[in-house]
């Protein structure tokens, strides 16, 4: 921030070169004085802030006297509620280029300056603010300095590009370099299918190397900075962040099983392996007989429970409908998976045929660095 001072001071510096001569001598002026009062917003105002692009707040302030001071620009400083403003948060010109005694600074700029502050979306936070009155490489703080309290928007400023899941109660384990990555499933939101091991603390960050940011979910589903999380109970979740309204959904997986549509039920568990993987071995599967032919069509059904303690179904079955049996020349794609609404004949599978009869092994492969998928291997006759 030093820095950014100090480029600023120079860029007053050099605007002022021309204006800052005594009339009659050609000698520099020097002549500075503080801004004495702060006009808007008063002491102690509270703003929520809006996400509308055009929302803005306006900073004023008086003059200095021009009797003292000639020709100034102006600045205008954010510091914390405890802050001298000797290393302010932020500082930037103020309008026209520093030569108005006012600053036009907008909501999402006002927003990142919170966070700079150590706000987090969603909170409230008091710091301060004041102006800055220059001249060549000198500077003086107002007389005055004004607090304001800022709710925050719900979003993160910068939303990450990845996220990583890590930490002692991650299955990872703590060693960053082999933290989980997240699937990103639409700008600002990322999932992960995993386990948590309770009472032991996991967090997310935007990187699995160097320092990188750090992220929690609190126990009312918020999204923070800076912190640990802790489940209390040892399970397979579904965790999704959406870091554009700070939120965090968890729902616990307590089974998974292959739903065979003919019969209308789940015909045989899958156990998870680990790592957002489960699977079921040597499983018979029997077509069942109709008056058209035997019937094949089958997906998965999950049941699970919310943050709330309730208990739902959640079925999953294909990202690309089909009303086929694969083959060995059947896309990958034929297997893609997705979350579906519970019902007992859409968005399923056909077994292949040298499915009937057989003994089988399912595999349910819910991870963030490959396309969601199943896989289903005839490994036997029953």
């Amino acid at each position: 921030m030093k820095t950014i001072v100090n480029k600023l001071i120079f860029l007053a510096s050099f605007i002022l070169i021309a204006t800052a001569c005594n009339d009659s001598m050609g000698k520099l002026d020097h002549r500075l004085s503080e801004v004495k009062t702060l006009i808007e917003p008063v002491e102690g105002k509270s703003i929520e802030l809006s996400p509308s692009a055009n929302a803005e707040l306006y900073f004023e302030w008086e003059r200095t006297n021009a009797a003292e001071s000639g020709a100034v620009v102006y600045q205008i400083a954010f510091d914390k509620k405890d802050g001298d403003f000797s290393d302010p948060v932020y500082v930037t010109s103020s309008d026209n280029n520093g030569f108005q005694n006012h600053a036009t600074i907008s909501h999402k700029l006002m927003n990142k300056i919170a966070g700079k502050i150590g706000i987090n979306p969603s909170e409230s936070g008091t710091f301060k603010w004041t102006a800055f009155s220059l001249k060549g490489t000198n500077a003086l703080k107002a007389a005055q300095e004004h607090s304001i309290t800022v709710t925050r928007l719900a979003g993160f400023d910068e939303i990450p590009d990845d996220v990583y899941l890590t930490g002692e109660g991650s299955e990872a384990g703590d060693d960053l370099s082999k933290a989980l990555i997240m699937k990103g499933v639409s700008s600002g939101k990322f999932e992960i299918y995993t386990q948590l091991t309770a009472g032991k603390p996991y967090f997310f960050t935007n990187a699995n190397s160097g320092t990188p940011l750090q992220y929690y979910t609190d126990s009312k589903g918020v999204l923070k900075l800076d912190g640990t999380s802790t489940v209390t109970k040892t399970g397979v979740y579904k965790i999704e962040l959406d870091f554009t309204i700070s939120s965090a959904v968890y729902n616990e997986i307590t089974g998974v099983g292959l739903f065979f549509s003919p019969e209308n039920k789940v015909i045989f568990p899958l156990n998870y392996i680990g790592k957002g993987v489960w699977k079921a071995s040597s499983q018979p599967v029997t077509f069942k007989q109709e008056g058209w032919g035997r019937d094949e069509r089958y997906k998965f059904v999950t049941t699970r429970i919310n943050s709330n303690g309730e208990e739902f179904i959640q079925m999953i079955g294909t990202l690309n409908d089909t009303d086929s049996r694969p083959s060995a020349a059947s896309p990958e794609s034929y297997y893609y998976v997705k979350e579906t609404p519970t019902n007992q004949w859409d968005q399923k599978w056909k077994f292949a045929g040298e499915m009937d009869l057989a003994l089988v092994d399912v595999t349910l492969y819910m991870q963030a660095d490959k396309p969601y998928t199943h896989e289903i291997k005839k490994v036997g006759s029953q």
